[in-house]
């Protein structure tokens, strides 16, 4: 390795993008504030009272008013369980992706490479078309939850055999892992086509609908289910910044400077895990957020993962607020799936990086 290489590599550490970093930091923040409130105010049903809005924050329901208190049930019961829970899921993912591209120093990886998305969405398939029989006594147990209790189940199961087949002798071999989780992924989809094979007609519309991704389905229930889930990762995951920083450098390096390589890739894969999991029970199949919102960032700020991870966490949250809000008032009163969006602007972004950016590195 050259010597303008090996500077070039060690810049992830370094502190000179901070103060622009911070700014950027600043803004996201004001900007999830904006989106989220003008999330709330826009919809299929239009809200032109700000009294409904305080009423809203301060608990009360207004007694005599028919028209204001359509608008707080409107915003209390409906736009803001969405909101909250589109914009935890963004950030969970875009989190998720800036974790795993970090950790395998490949700047095309998400959560869904590893297949995590994958069992999770075997694992709701699953209960979605054998709910009503061979799932049943499931269903009894779990009621209204048992889809995303499947999901969450079948996200760790694949994480938990991923980890099995990349660990040997108490070492975990990323590139193991990389290609184990590909062809865990596909067969995955190979059993979720045989779901789709056996399912009648009702299975195979909710099969489809959570396929494309939605946060229609968004309860005070659902995020009381996975929202603490999805939040402690996020309020963690910047504990994993400096050994993400140093892995940019490769895990002996990393291993010189102090950092303890195989705890941090446990913690770093069971975050991911857990977060991804969650999100998926409760929104189905939401795809590239993980990959474009990581990028999106690391051309602005930089590759330093101590203002990457709580960008992404931020910048994830207002992209997928901003995406469901379009989701349900384009074709109002119906409703556009929100993995259609995402995917529309994802994937032109992906193909941009694979044609145009092929020397590009996490530093």
């Amino acid at each position: 390795m050259s010597g303008p290489r090996a500077t070039a590599r060690a810049r992830p550490i370094e502190g000179d993008r901070a103060p622009r970093a911070r700014i950027v930091l600043g803004c996201l923040a004001l900007a999830l504030v904006a989106t989220a409130l003008a999330a709330l105010m826009t919809g299929a049903t239009g809200l032109a009272n700000p009294e409904a809005i305080r009423l809203m924050l301060a608990g009360e329901r207004p007694q005599g008013d028919l028209l204001l208190m359509r608008d707080v049930i409107v915003l209390a019961d409906i736009r803001l369980p969405r909101v909250i829970m589109a914009g935890l899921i963004g950030a969970s993912l875009a989190v998720s992706g800036a974790v795993m591209q970090g950790l395998f120093r490949n700047p095309l990886a998400d959560p869904g490479i590893v297949g995590v998305s994958s069992g999770a969405g075997l694992g709701a398939a699953a209960m979605i078309v054998l709910g009503g029989g061979l799932l049943a006594p499931v269903t009894a147990l779990f009621g209204g939850h048992a889809v995303s209790f499947a999901a969450f189940l079948g996200g760790l199961a694949t994480t938990a055999l991923l980890y099995r087949i990349g660990t040997r002798g108490g070492s975990t071999h990323i590139a193991t892992m990389l290609l184990a989780g590909i062809a865990l992924g596909a067969l995955a989809g190979a059993a979720l086509g045989l779901l789709v094979f056996v399912a009648d007609d009702r299975a195979l519309r909710d099969l489809s609908f959570w396929g494309l991704g939605s946060v229609a389905g968004a309860t005070w229930d659902k995020i009381l289910t996975a929202g603490p889930v999805i939040a402690l990762v996020l309020l963690l995951s910047p504990l994993l910044a400096r050994a993400l920083n140093a892995l940019v450098l490769g895990e002996a390096a990393a291993g010189h400077l102090g950092v303890n390589v195989q705890r941090q890739k446990r913690l770093a894969i069971v975050a991911v895990a857990a977060a991804t999991g969650a999100s998926v029970a409760v929104s189905g199949g939401i795809g590239f957020v993980g990959i474009v919102v990581p990028h999106l960032l690391r051309l602005t700020i930089g590759p330093d993962h101590r203002y990457l991870l709580p960008g992404s966490a931020l910048l994830g949250a207002i992209l997928l607020i901003a995406a469901d809000t379009v989701a349900r008032t384009l074709v109002a009163p119906a409703e556009l799936p929100i993995g259609i969006l995402t995917a529309l602007a994802g994937a032109p972004f992906f193909l941009w990086i694979l044609l145009t950016r092929r020397g590009f590195s996490l530093g």
